[in-house]
């Protein structure tokens, strides 16, 4: 469902809401909304080597829009701006932005777009995202919204309701066929991640293999894992096959 508002009544909402939820300043606190955008943080390691080089990336919170709702909530015939490539061909981080509202009328204000559009509008958020919001968000990977909680994005232009497609991204590595044939996995498989930090190393389990035929070798975290294992400091990151005396290092 979705409403098309002016700009005067969209900020009418906003502020009704803001002056009525007094939890508002705690909220944004906990998302600790800043410039930096999702799959900014990454870590691998330049030294030569034969294996693939594997990056690290902190998927932060955001949203997929379809066409449709782009206009809605940016104006008509917009369209979504690249504002900074992401690792994978293709994939950029939009100059847009929009505000989540969750069940609780709590919100996360500048919640970064990814492009291209999509066929169906979601929002990835963290496990600290979500119960900020008031929502029970699944574990999902991307694209898997039936079922999901619902939102409301609202935009300069517009307001958005989704009936579904909240979630948590499940994390997961993306590889090309032959990283996959190389490490002998295939798509839906589950390995581990090491990561290496001064205090705080830690093996993250259950990292969904998703191979395709043209993507790079990248692990996908969410930030609260990425905190967790503090990865902007890690000195070391490597794929963990379970069983098999097998390691991809970066």
């Amino acid at each position: 469902m979705s409403l098309t508002l002016t700009r005067t009544a969209v900020e009418q909402i906003v502020r009704r809401v803001l002056a009525s939820d007094p939890t508002f300043d705690a909220v944004r606190q906990a998302g600790k909304p800043s410039t930096n955008l999702p799959t900014d943080r990454t870590h691998s390691d330049a030294r030569q080597s034969t294996e693939p080089n594997l990056v690290v990336s902190i998927s932060a919170r955001h949203c997929h829009l379809t066409d449709e709702h782009v206009e809605i909530l940016f104006g008509p015939g917009a369209t979504l701006t690249p504002h900074k490539p992401l690792y994978q061909d293709g994939y950029f981080a939009a100059e847009e932005t929009v505000m989540i509202v969750g069940p609780r009328r709590r919100m996360l204000p500048n919640v970064r777009v990814l492009g291209p559009t999509r066929n169906h509008s979601q929002v990835e958020l963290a496990l600290t995202d979500a119960i900020s919001l008031g929502i029970d968000a699944p574990v999902r990977l991307s694209g898997n919204i039936q079922g999901s909680p619902g939102c409301v994005i609202v935009g300069p232009h517009g307001v958005v309701e989704l009936d579904e497609g909240v979630i948590r991204a499940a994390r997961h590595v993306h590889m090309n066929r032959g990283d996959a044939s190389r490490f002998n996995v295939k798509s839906g498989d589950l390995i581990g991640l090491r990561v290496e930090s001064p205090g705080c190393t830690l093996v993250m389990e259950d990292l969904i293999v998703r191979p395709d035929d043209t993507s790079k070798l990248e692990a996908h975290i969410d930030t609260d894992e990425g905190n967790a294992c503090n990865l902007e400091r890690a000195t070391r990151v490597e794929l963990v096959f379970p069983h098999r005396d097998c390691h991809c290092k970066s």
